[in-house]
């Protein structure tokens, strides 16, 4: 239950929760779970999770009661087109006072702190008539204003046509981040990708490219049917979906470019959103959903090895008093790649119903449903002679299409529930269900020789997981004198389940006749009897009992921030600090592992002018880590520290937004890969001491002149390991002064798009990108030992009214030799492993708006 005390002259808005004196209700207390069975997962959890609800309470009922505050006056209010739709992110002004804002998602605006007095509000937008309305305020008093857009017909046209204009560029992260400030404001490197980026690269999923918008970010091409694999500022980050942590074994399943609105990727540790994260960041796909937007689109696409696509989105009301809204997202693709025989199929369904009880209260039901069915788990090359051996051609296929083809299928659910107590505070709540179970078999080499003899064996491809989470927050703002708080608190669970049986089958599987693959002269076509025969009389978690692929995670975590704001606002300081209990299951006792941190963050940023600001941070991380030494010891969590400082500003009215940050991040007990195996044929793991990475990290991002959107990048990162593992006592394994394996010293990217917004062209455009990488790393070396990358793409488009149409030629150049991951032999008998990216290819699409 929530209570408000009036709003007058010596009374302030109040947050109360009655079972705080004395005892929490009987649904924390245990009761709930007569009501709702849980899973017997949850069960060792009860009483932590007691204890961490009974800290979030205890926290928030202890805010300070503000009583005897002299409040002063406010004007707010909402911004709707001439549909009744909310205008989000347009500028409001304060004539008489020079003070300017933005709505949000909403198009909600508030300006607070004023005098009595009166004053005129103006709004703009390109496309609609300038709107300006006069308030009288009087003392105390908070004055709504509601404010209609109407639309200008002779600029009706030029508004379709030019849409999407300064789309590159984004003020605010979503709600899923919990962040009430803007990101010029934020203590942190936030950069988000929008989809109209995507759409302008023609991006079908998270593995398709977009790691070149994002300074330092790159992707290691392992698995490319299912996962995205990204890494940043020196290691794996996970992935996040809505706000919540979905990393699992190698996964999650790359979200399809149809389902995604945005996705943003935070730098370093980020405690307002983690229980237990890397320290290089993480990022976060935002899933569409409902608008109240009456509108629909669909887009077809072509392309290369075989690529046809379709693509629907409807967007509307399914009620007339326009409370239950829904968002439905469907697409289907066709995919061959550029070696032979292998392919991926996918298809998706993403259903969203949303209900609006009133202004203040909504839920939202979301389900996802993923499927592909492909044949290869990767595209790699091998070979004992080097990299990019040039007698092995770009199409190289090291499978064989007699494989059972592998079926992946991924369901999610989200349950939200949004509510606002006044237009200072609200809460939000949310739970996912996931589910995925892939089924296959894959195909490996155990040795090369050096004229191409490669002997493989066929292994089980199934796996299976199941993830739950939960979340509940409560943000608001008040101010003690002058001083404004920015409160965020919040609890957050999750358990993470994984099974998987990747068992040998069948060693030296040969070609009719005994003939053995050659990689220089590949032949496909195992006979079908020479084929192992997959067993799945048994689900595949009782078969991944017997193996080391099976692994639980639960943590439960409560969290609090206080963002302090002096001086008008124009100094901000963040206080925050998250604990979390977090306990890892393997498959016997010696695996499992129970872990207490807390993790502080302190955030300090300084508004230099509207347009400018700068910003420093400390903030740390951990991350639980599964698994046994070769001692049989479980291993120790990796933990990670930040220290980062940043400028931010904003360009031409704000339609151009640039970033520079320097940063360092130290981090232990990473775990990495011997290249040994134990007695029962599983790799020997160990983990390094201390690895620090330092960087520096330039973007931009915006619209430069009209017609011209760009995003540019560029990243320095050094990082090597600074401290032994102290299990290494070998003089000739010492690693210290190594570089972290998969980590590139330089970054470089760059997208421009330009359309003509006048004349007998208007509508057409042109666009093109360049991607390089340069000073690489792969294993355990001191310098770089892997090529330089560097890819051109280009392309045109023309957009009129409800059409567009969009032409890109990925690889202009042609580079057959684009890597995105490779090994190196280890010794004279081993042989190196890379992926190369597809030559030239083009894709083409055509979308209508109705």
């Amino acid at each position: 239950m929530v209570c408000f005390k009036g709003f007058g002259r010596s009374e302030f808005p109040i947050l109360t929760f009655p079972h705080c004196a004395t005892s929490f209700p009987d649904s924390i207390n245990g009761n709930v779970a007569a009501a709702i069975p849980l899973p017997p997962e949850f069960n060792n959890m009860r009483i932590q999770l007691k204890n961490l609800i009974a800290i979030f309470f205890a926290i928030v009922c202890s805010l300070p009661v503000l009583a005897g505050v002299e409040p002063l006056s406010a004007i707010k209010g909402k911004v709707v087109t001439n549909d009744g739709s909310p205008a989000a992110y347009v500028t409001v002004q304060l004539k008489e006072k020079n003070r300017g804002g933005m709505t949000n998602e909403k198009g909600e605006f508030v300006f607070r702190k004023l005098n009595a007095g009166r004053y005129t509000v103006q709004v703009y937008l390109i496309g609609y008539k300038k709107v300006e309305k006069e308030v009288e305020l009087k003392d105390d008093e908070i004055v709504s204003v509601n404010i209609q857009l109407e639309a200008t017909h002779a600029e009706l046209q030029e508004v379709v046509v030019n849409g999407e204009r300064n789309k590159y560029k984004v003020d605010k992260v979503s709600g899923s981040l919990r962040l009430q400030t803007p990101i010029l404001e934020v203590p942190q490197n936030i950069q988000v990708v929008s989809s109209t980026v995507l759409a302008d690269q023609q991006v079908f999923d998270v593995v398709d490219g977009i790691t070149r918008n994002v300074s330092g970010a790159t992707r290691t091409g392992h698995w490319d049917n299912q996962y995205a694999n990204i890494r940043m500022r020196g290691s794996k980050i996970p992935a996040f979906r809505n706000g919540m942590n979905i990393e699992q074994s190698w996964g999650p399943t790359a979200e399809d470019a149809s389902m995604i609105e945005r996705i943003e990727f935070v730098k370093g540790p980020a405690g307002f959103m983690l229980a237990a994260g890397e320290p290089g960041g993480f990022y976060n796909v935002v899933t569409k959903k409902p608008t109240g937007m009456t509108r629909s689109s669909v887009n077809l696409s072509m392309g290369s090895f075989s690529t046809y696509r379709a693509a629907l989105d409807f967007d509307g009301k399914l009620s007339k008093d326009g409370k239950l809204l829904y968002r439905l997202n469907l697409a289907g693709q066709q995919k061959d790649f550029f070696t032979k025989y292998n392919y991926n199929n996918r298809y998706v369904i993403a259903p969203v119903l949303k209900y609006l009880f009133d202004e203040k209260t909504s839920v939202t039901l979301e389900y996802t449903y993923q499927a592909s069915k492909y044949l290869g788990n990767g595209n790699y090359t091998f070979s004992r002679k080097k990299l990019l051996d040039e007698d092995i051609k770009n199409d190289f296929f090291y499978q064989d299409p007699s494989l059972e083809p592998s079926t992946l299928k991924d369901h999610s659910a989200y349950l939200y529930f949004d509510h606002e107590f006044n237009d200072k505070w609200k809460a939000h709540a949310q739970v996912a269900y996931f589910n995925f179970a892939m089924e296959g078999s894959s195909m490996w080499l155990s040795s090369i020789e050096l004229n191409g003899d490669m002997k493989r064996y066929v292994s089980q491809g199934d796996e299976a997981g199941e993830n739950r989470f939960g979340q509940f927050s409560v943000s608001g703002e008040e101010y003690t004198g002058s001083v404004r708080h920015r409160i965020l608190a919040g609890v957050d669970m999750g358990n993470k389940k994984f099974w998987g049986d990747f068992r040998t089958l069948k060693n030296d599987i040969r070609l009719a006749g005994g003939e053995i693959f050659n990689v220089y002269n590949p032949k496909y076509g195992i006979p079908f009897d020479s084929m192992p025969k997959l067993d799945r009389s048994r689900s595949v978690r009782q078969r991944a009992a017997n193996s080391a692929y099976i692994s639980s995670v639960n943590y439960a975590s409560a969290y609090v921030q206080d963002e302090l704001g002096f001086f008008n606002n124009t100094l901000r300081l963040s206080l925050a600090g998250r604990f979390t209990h977090a306990t890892m299951t393997g498959r016997d006792r010696a695996t499992d592992k129970v872990d207490d941190v807390f993790s502080p963050r302190v955030g300090l940023s300084y508004s230099i002018d509207k347009n400018t600001s700068t910003y420093a941070l400390y903030d740390q991380s951990f991350v639980p880590v599964t698994g046994v030494d070769s001692s049989g010891n479980a291993f120790d969590p990796v933990k990670g520290n930040d220290i980062e400082f940043g400028i931010k500003r904003d360009w031409f009215n704000g339609r151009l937004s640039t970033s520079a940050t320097v940063y360092q991040i130290k981090r232990v007990n990473d775990k990495v890969n011997t290249g040994l195996f134990d007695s029962r044929g599983q790799a020997v793991m160990i983990q390094l001491g201390e690895t620090t990475t330092k960087g520096i990290e330039i973007d931009i991002n915006g619209e430069i002149t009209p017609g011209l959107n760009v995003t540019v990048n560029y990243a320095l990162t050094d990082s090597k390991i600074s401290r032994e593992s102290p299990t290494i006592v070998d003089e000739t394994k010492k690693t210290v002064g190594n570089i972290t394996p998969n980590t590139a010293k330089h970054i470089t990217n760059a997208w421009l798009n330009y359309r003509l917004i006048n004349g007998k062209l208007k509508g057409f455009g042109v666009s093109g990108g360049i991607q390089w990488q340069a000073e690489r790393a792969v294993g355990t070396t001191k310098t770089a030992n892997i090529p330089n990358y560097f890819r051109v793409d280009g392309g045109l488009n023309y957009q009129l009214g409800k059409y567009n149409v969009g032409f890109v030629v990925n690889n202009l150049l042609d580079d057959r030799k684009l890597l995105t991951q490779a090994t190196l032999a280890a010794n004279a008998a081993g042989y190196y492993t890379y992926i190369v990216e597809a030559r030239r290819n083009f894709r083409i699409s055509i979308g209508y708006r109705f």
